[in-house]
């Protein structure tokens, strides 16, 4: 995502979610669903953004509201 290939920067998250068995209790799962989120909004998706980025919060629905990550996240998804 840094040299702007959004498209193949998904590509690379969505990897992760076909071996689940690897996220299992690893903050990578949720941190992967986010950067994927990221990585779909800024390739246009806009849909798909909104779903990755509303699959990160309902993992994270119970962490610390004060969490940076949390707050950037919900900023990210209000401003799609």
């Amino acid at each position: 995502m840094a040299s702007n290939r959004q498209a193949e920067g998904a590509a690379e998250f969505q990897k992760i979610f076909v071996r689940p068995g690897l996220l299992f209790a690893d903050p990578v799962g949720p941190r992967a669903r986010l950067e994927l989120g990221r990585a779909l909004a800024k390739a246009g998706e806009k849909g798909k953004a909104i779903q990755a980025y509303e699959d990160f919060l309902t993992l994270w629905k119970d962490a610390d509201p004060d969490v940076p990550i949390l707050k950037e996240a919900k900023k990210e998804l209000a401003e799609l």
